[in-house]
C-alpha cells in the first residue's frame, strides 16, 4: 500500500501545477485525479473468483488479425499459455492484416471443426457471413477487440468480446494530456476508420479534449494502422508544417503511429521530450515501452494486459462450454509513464499485472 501511495504521489508531482488554470477549469482538476489513480500499481485481482471447473478435451483456434501486430500476437500467446494450463489444444492462424486474409484464416478455422474460435483483433461484423457458418456448425465464437464494447455481441453472434473499455482508455489518454499540459494541450488525434473500437476511442478522446477550456483538437487524422509505419513519416512532416508549435500532443489509438513518426521528428529538430508529447490509448507495445522508458518521443502508453486477456478468453470459453454466462470482467485502465514503467511487468516491456491472475484462473478451473 505504501508503494502505491508513493507512486501516485510521484505521478501527481510530475504534472505541472498551474493554480489559476486548475481553479478555473474543473476538467484539469479531474484530469489530475484520474491520472494519479490510473498510474498506480495494478497489483490487486479484481476479476472472477468462481466459475466452472475445466471442461475437458476441447480444441480451439485463435485467428489473429495480424501476427505482426504486438497486441494480436500477444493475446494469442496468452491463449496458448492458458490453453496448456487448462488442458486444451490451441492452434493459431494468421490473418495477415487484411480483410481477405482474415476471411481465409477464419475459413480454415471453421474447416478444422474446433469447439471454439477466437477472433483476435478484427471486427466481428467484417466477417459476419463466416461467423454465421461457425454458429450453425455449433462452434462457439469469442473475440478480442471484435467490437467497440466488452461483452456479448448479438449479431453476428459472439459469446463475449474481451477488451479494456474503449471509453476508459480514451479518458486515460486525454486526461493525461490535459493534466501534463496544465490544461493547454494542442492535440492531433490518430485513428483508423476500419475498426469500430478505434473510432470509439478517438471520438471519446476528442470529446474530452474539447471539454478542456484551454485545450484544442487541431485535427483527427484517419490513418490506416496497416500502413502506419510506412506513411507516418510523411504524415508527421505535413502536420508539423501545417500546425507548427501549436501541435504539442498526439493521441493515437495504437502505438504503431509513433513507430513511424521518429524520422520526421528528428529531421525537424523536435526534441525527444518537452516539445511534442505522444500518448497511445492502447497496445503498449515493446517499442512503446522502450520509448517511454528512455524518454524518446513518447510520454505514455495505455496498455492492455494482453497475456491476461488471453487467459480471460480461455476462461470465458470454459464458461460457454459449461453452459454459463460470461464473467463480465474488464480490468481497470492503467497508464504507463517513465515514472512507473518499471512496475507491472515493465521489465518485460509489456503490461503484465502482478495480481496473480494465473493462479486465480487455475484455482477456478481446478488445475
Amino acid at each position: 500500500m505504501k508503494k502505491t501511495v508513493m507512486l501516485s504521489a510521484l505521478i501527481t508531482l510530475t504534472l505541472p501545477l498551474t493554480a489559476h488554470a486548475q481553479s478555473s477549469d474543473p476538467v484539469l482538476t479531474k484530469a489530475k485525479a484520474f491520472v494519479a489513480t490510473a498510474a498506480a500499481r495494478a497489483n490487486k485481482w479484481t476479476g472472477p473468483t468462481t466459475g466452472p471447473k475445466a471442461q475437458t478435451g476441447k480444441s480451439i483456434v485463435y485467428v489473429s488479425s495480424d501476427q505482426r501486430n504486438g497486441g494480436a500476437q500477444g493475446v494469442g500467446a496468452g491463449v496458448q499459455e492458458a490453453g496448456k494450463a487448462i488442458g486444451w489444444t490451441v492452434r493459431v492462424l494468421d490473418g495477415r492484416g487484411t480483410v481477405s486474409g482474415h476471411a481465409d484464416a477464419l475459413g480454415q478455422a471453421i474447416a478444422l471443426k474446433p469447439a471454439a474460435i477466437i477472433l483476435g483483433g478484427f471486427d466481428a461484423a467484417e466477417q459476419a457471413d463466416l461467423l454465421e457458418q461457425a454458429n450453425k456448425a455449433g462452434i462457439v465464437v469469442a473475440g478480442w477487440h471484435a467490437g467497440a464494447a466488452a461483452g456479448p455481441i448479438a449479431s453476428p453472434k459472439v459469446f463475449t468480446n474481451v477488451t479494456t473499455s474503449a471509453t476508459a482508455t480514451a479518458e486515460a489518454a486525454a486526461y493525461y494530456a490535459i493534466a501534463q499540459s496544465g490544461g493547454k494541450a494542442g492535440v492531433v488525434i490518430f485513428t483508423d476508420s476500419a475498426y469500430a473500437i478505434a473510432l470509439a476511442k478517438s471520438d471519446a478522446m476528442a470529446k474530452i479534449i474539447k471539454s478542456c477550456k484551454g485545450c484544442t483538437v487541431l485535427e483527427t487524422r484517419v490513418q490506416s494502422l496497416g500502413s502506419a509505419t510506412k506513411d507516418m513519416s510523411t504524415v508527421t512532416a505535413s502536420l508539423l508544417q501545417k500546425y507548427g508549435a501549436k501541435w504539442t500532443y498526439s493521441l493515437g489509438i495504437n502505438d504503431l503511429y509513433f513507430d513511424g513518426m521518429l524520422p520526421a521528428l528528428t529531421a525537424a529538430g523536435i526534441k525527444p521530450t518537452g516539445q511534442l508529447s505522444n500518448i497511445s490509448a492502447g497496445d503498449g507495445s515493446q517499442s512503446a515501452y522502450q520509448r517511454v522508458r528512455t524518454g524518446q518521443y513518447q510520454d505514455a502508453t495505455i496498455p492492455e494486459p494482453i497475456n491476461l486477456q488471453g487467459w480471460q478468453l480461455v476462461d470465458e470459453l470454459n464458461r460457454a462450454f459449461a453452459g454459463q454466462k460470461p464473467s463480465g470482467f474488464s480490468i481497470p485502465v492503467h497508464i504507463v509513464t517513465k515514472a512507473n514503467v518499471a512496475y507491472d511487468g515493465g521489465d518485460k516491456d509489456s503490461f503484465d499485472p502482478q495480481n496473480g491472475y494465473r493462479d486465480q484462473y487455475r484455482k477456478i478451473w481446478g488445475k
